[in-house]
C-alpha cells in the first residue's frame, strides 16, 4: 500500500468519525423539548448596579447603583410580589438568622453597606433589624447624594412574611453562610407555615453544607451548590459531552450556560436538553461571562433573542422589570 493510499484511508476514517460525532450531537435529530423557559428573578426587583465597579462577593453594591427610577428594595415584600407579577416563575431571596432565633431576608453579611446600622446581620435581633433603613446607603454618584434614604425603614421581612406574600409561587432560598443549622431553621419555618413546599417547587442553593442538609430534610425539592456542583457539571460536559455520555457530575445536578458560551455545549439545545432530562439535571442560562466583572443573570432584553426558541429550562434574570414583560411578548 503506497503512502498516498494510506493517507486517503486515514482521511476517510477521520471523516467517518467526524460525521458520527456530528450526528451524535445533532440537535435536529433530538425530540423537541416540552414546556417553556422559566425565569428566576434574582433578588426579585432591585436596584441594578455597575457590575464592573462592584466586583467581588463582599463589595458594597449599594455604592454603585444606577440612578434609581423606583423605590423597591431587594429581599422585601414589595420586591418579591412585584417580581412575580412581572413574570418571575421563581423569586430568589437571601436568608439570614437573627440573634434572637428568627430568620429574615437580607443579602449582606453585615448591615454596614445598605443601612444606617452597624455590625453583622446575625448579631442583631429582629427588632433591631426592623428598625433599620435599608435605603440609607444607596448612591449613584459616588456618595454625593443618597436619594433613597428614609425610603426603606422597617422593610426587612421575616421568612414567614415572605411565605405569606407569595403563597402560590416557588421561592429560591439562598443560604449565605456555610452553617447547616440554617437549613434546619428554614425547614422548620416552612413546616410550621403549612406551606406545601414540595408541590410549589421551592428550591434551595448556597454553601455545600446547608445544601446537603436541606436535601436530607426536603429530598424531593431542588437543591444545588453553584460554586462546586454546577461548575463541575458544566466543565465536565464541555470536556467530554461530545461522546454522548452525560458526566456523573451532572446526575441530578445543574448545568450553567452563559449566554455568550452556547457553542461549546454539545448538542445544544435539543440534544443537550434531552441528555440532562435523562439524568434529572436542570439547565440555567445566565448572562454573559466576562472577566473582571461580576457575572450574574440577564439584564439586557436583547439577550433573550440569543436563546433558542425550543429552550425550556431556567433563565437567571437580574432585571425582571425588563426581561419578564419582554419574554411574554
Amino acid at each position: 500500500m503506497n503512502l498516498s493510499r494510506r493517507k486517503k484511508q486515514a482521511l476517510a476514517v477521520v471523516v467517518v468519525i467526524l460525521l458520527g460525532l456530528s450526528l451524535l450531537n445533532a440537535t435536529w435529530l433530538a425530540p423537541t423539548p416540552a414546556g417553556k423557559p422559566k425565569l428566576i428573578a434574582h433578588r426579585g426587583v432591585y436596584h441594578l448596579y455597575d457590575k464592573r465597579a462592584a466586583f467581588g462577593r463582599d463589595t458594597c453594591t449599594a455604592r454603585f447603583i444606577r440612578p434609581p427610577d423606583h423605590e423597591v428594595f431587594e429581599n422585601t415584600i414589595a420586591s418579591i410580589q412585584m417580581a412575580a407579577g412581572l413574570g418571575g416563575d421563581m423569586v430568589e431571596i437571601d436568608v439570614a438568622p437573627t440573634k434572637d432565633g428568627k430568620m429574615v431576608l437580607f443579602h449582606d453579611w453585615t448591615v454596614d453597606c445598605r443601612t444606617n446600622g452597624k455590625g453583622e446581620t446575625r448579631d442583631l435581633t429582629l427588632a433591631e433589624l426592623k428598625a433599620l433603613d435599608i435605603g440609607y446607603g444607596y448612591t449613584a454618584d459616588g456618595g454625593k447624594s443618597f436619594p433613597l434614604r428614609g425610603k426603606g425603614i422597617g422593610q426587612i421581612p421575616t421568612v414567614e412574611e415572605a411565605l405569606a406574600a407569595l403563597p402560590s409561587r416557588p421561592l429560591l432560598f439562598n443560604f449565605k453562610s456555610k452553617n447547616p443549622d440554617e437549613a434546619d431553621q428554614l425547614f422548620a419555618i416552612l413546616k410550621a407555615s403549612g406551606r406545601d413546599y414540595e408541590k410549589l417547587g421551592d428550591a434551595f442553593y448556597g454553601g455545600q453544607r446547608p445544601v446537603d442538609r436541606i436535601r436530607q430534610l426536603a429530598p424531593k425539592n431542588w437543591a444545588f451548590n453553584m460554586k462546586n456542583e454546577a461548575k463541575s457539571c458544566t466543565k465536565d460536559y464541555v470536556l467530554y459531552g461530545w461522546t454522548g455520555i452525560v458526566p456523573e457530575s451532572c446526575r441530578n445536578g445543574v448545568l450553567v450556560i452563559p449566554i455568550n458560551y452556547q457553542r461549546p455545549m454539545w448538542g445544544w439545545p435539543n440534544r443537550l436538553i434531552a441528555r440532562m432530562e435523562s439524568v434529572g439535571a436542570k439547565i440555567i442560562v445566565v448572562g454573559p461571562h466576562e472577566s473582571g466583572k461580576s457575572n450574574e443573570g440577564l439584564s439586557d432584553v436583547h439577550d433573550l433573542g440569543k436563546i433558542p426558541a425550543s429552550y425550556n429550562g431556567y433563565i437567571w434574570v437580574e432585571d425582571i422589570w425588563a426581561i419578564g414583560p419582554a419574554l411574554r411578548r
